[in-house]
């Protein structure tokens, strides 16, 4: 059986080393941050230029998807955005049995439940055109989204000094 995080890594073709260590590109990680925001601010357009605004919308959801394989592989992955990724690909891919006690504990996914949670009132702020509850959300979903990216950093640096191969993803 496969974890929802295999799934939604297959969904944006994050299966071998090669994909993994393109989307391991500071530049990959950095430029997705902004989705939520963005796509905000995409969706807010409608009240100035009603259907037209489908084209940004468009647009910045073909990002979100493409972005994951647009980069070419890092010269370096010592960089925090690299190793959350690589953390990312350690809770989608490895047993969690295989991780070190302290890793085991439910916080990545409450970081991610924190970030489905910030959807409802960003979702309800931009159907209603409230600010406020827009903004309020989408910061829910970025603390959230950056909580469990930190967690996939310090958990790519316990499972690296256990596994010679994981290490060696680094470079």
């Amino acid at each position: 059986m496969t974890s929802m995080e295999q799934r939604m890594a297959t969904t944006f073709g994050l299966d071998g080393d090669g994909a993994w260590q393109r989307h391991a590109n500071p530049w990959s990680v950095y430029t997705r941050i902004p989705g939520p925001a963005a796509l905000v601010a995409a969706i807010w357009t409608y009240a100035w230029i009603g259907w037209w605004s489908l084209i940004p919308i468009g647009a910045l959801l073909v990002w979100l998807v493409i972005n994951p394989l647009f980069f070419e592989e890092p010269a370096s992955t010592r960089h925090w955005a690299s190793r959350s990724v690589f953390g990312e690909r350690l809770w989608s891919e490895t047993d969690h049995a295989s991780f070190p006690p302290e890793y085991r504990s439910p916080v990545p996914n409450i970081a991610q439940g924190m970030q489905v949670v910030g959807l409802v009132p960003m979702v309800l702020g931009l159907v209603i055109f409230d600010v406020a509850a827009a903004v309020c959300g989408m910061l829910i979903v970025q603390l959230g989204k950056c909580w469990y990216l930190d967690r996939m950093v310090l958990l790519f640096g316990a499972m690296k000094e256990r596994d010679p191969e994981v290490a060696a993803w680094e470079y």
